[in-house]
């Protein structure tokens, strides 16, 4: 398959962006993508991809991040590759036509519906985890039958790169390209007529992405993210609180849309996190975390700058060190936090943890639900009135209790966020309700009309209630 990048005079061969579409098109158009053989051979050509090319794809990782070989597999590779499987293992099953019972003013019939591929789909991935996040969404495509355009992150351009050249040489270049480039590349291709975007990345951009859609009707899935919160009462564990709260911070220097983004702790818990947490940080790091083979760095200096500004908004209580050249920046847990500082107002999106105190579970749903809708929100509490208390009083993408981050990895549970954290989900069969349309289907035998038996002509009563007294039995 050949990479198209932006327009360029100096590769004036290179197919523009309209003229990719419309070769993307032509393949839809013929059917290449409907069948399920085909949809379940680029499945298995993307597995086979992340498994020849895993060692590629970590390199440019670390070029990029400096994500270490364990945490490219573990957040990357390994749970795109489950995502895949999970997809072909279950396909068939999901595209059979799903039966409805047909009503008497029909009856009788037969009523279903099916799933068909909604077409092109513009696939625009982030920096954070630019393979993931380009491929389990073409994935989704790819299941669904349609095609599909990637635009990966030009701020991760290792990944880039790694993702233009492996795509082209294993996936149907009738049905997938790769277009590189910044801000011209993906204004061009949001200026063209889609019919589906996804879109993973910040609600600044989303905006921009969804009037853009807006301009053809074009349906959109925006991942995004916000502040997502954790609270622990007295009743939690908090030895196994502090290691997986840590554990979800410390993932990619917690550049992780589900990261936990502040903590929520009535008094004696935050207490105990205060010590515990940063105890966790050195048994996963070390003593110096810097010089850890497992720890990112921050993607680039206006992102290291940004969170070093965030940190005027608390007291630094644990870590706090840092390094520009190298874009180090140490985990670093914040107390005596100005609630209205920039800090509480934007996702964080880096390595540091706001530790605030509350009296109780009722005051944190109230600080929690005064703020935008999260994307994940995590509950640390023995007590199953708490639990039934944050069920049916918050509202989030997702609700993990005991655990951060890794509910992403179930590809049975749908991801996705609501109000500023998202519209529309993907995951498992949610994939394909993304990149698909349920078409209703009606089929009437063609014999004598039924229907004018159920709607007799105005002023024939006494037929109309024969009819009728037919039909029931009465």
């Amino acid at each position: 398959m050949t990479t198209v990048p932006a327009p360029s005079p100096s590769n004036p061969e290179t197919p523009s962006i309209p003229e990719t579409l419309r070769e993307l098109r032509a393949t839809f158009d013929a059917g290449v993508t409907k069948p399920l053989r085909w949809r379940l051979e680029q499945l298995d050509a993307l597995e086979r991809m992340l498994r020849e090319r895993d060692h590629e794809f970590a390199d440019a990782l670390e070029a990029d991040l400096g994500k270490s070989q364990i945490e490219s597999f573990m957040t990357e590779t390994s749970v795109t590759i489950s995502e895949v499987a999970h997809l072909r293992r279950n396909l068939r099953r999901w595209l059979k036509p799903k039966h409805v019972r047909p009503n008497l003013a029909v009856a009788p019939a037969v009523t279903y519906t099916v799933r068909e591929p909604l077409g092109a789909a513009l696939i625009i991935a982030p920096w954070n985890y630019p393979l993931q996040l380009a491929l389990a969404p073409l994935a989704g495509a790819f299941a669904a039958g349609n095609v599909a355009v990637v635009k990966p992150s030009e701020h991760a351009p290792a990944t880039s790169a790694a993702l233009a050249k492996h795509i082209a040489e294993y996936l149907d270049p009738r049905a997938v390209r790769v277009v590189e480039g910044a801000v011209a590349a993906s204004t061009e291709l949001l200026a063209q007529r889609w019919d589906t975007i996804f879109y993973t990345g910040g609600a600044k951009v989303a905006r921009i992405v969804a009037r853009a859609a807006a301009e053809h009707l074009t349906p959109v899935t925006l991942e995004l993210g916000g502040k997502s919160p954790v609270f622990v009462d007295d009743t939690a564990d908090f030895d196994v609180a502090a290691r997986r709260i840590a554990w979800g911070k410390l993932l990619n220097a917690g550049q992780t849309c589900v990261a936990p983004d502040y903590v929520l702790a009535t008094p004696r818990a935050a207490r105990e996190l205060a010590g515990r947490i940063p105890a966790a940080v050195k048994e996963m790091l070390g003593e110096r975390p810097k010089e850890s083979g497992d720890y990112a760095r921050i993607i680039h200096d206006a992102h290291f700058e940004r969170l070093e500004s965030l940190l005027e908004g608390g007291r630094i209580h644990s870590g706090g060190s840092r390094e520009a050249s190298t874009r180090f920046f140490e985990p670093t847990v914040l107390v005596d936090v100005d609630e209205s500082a920039p800090i509480m107002q934007e996702e964080i999106f880096g390595p540091i943890l706001p530790l605030i105190q509350v009296n109780d579970e009722n005051a944190a749903i109230t600080f929690i639900n005064s703020r935008e809708k999260p994307l994940a929100l995590y509950l640390f509490s023995e007590r199953k009135s708490v639990r039934q208390k944050f069920l049916r009083h918050t509202s989030s993408g997702a609700l993990a209790v005991g655990l951060t981050v890794a509910h992403v990895s179930v590809p049975e549970l749908p991801f996705g966020g609501v109000g500023e954290s998202g519209i529309g989900a993907y995951h498992g069969e949610a994939s394909l309700d993304a990149f698909s349309h349920r078409r209703a289907v009606l089929r009437k035998p063609s014999f004598p009309d039924t229907l004018r038996l159920v709607y007799p002509p105005f002023g024939r009563t006494g037929a109309r209630r024969e009819i009728i007294r037919r039909v029931l039995g009465n």
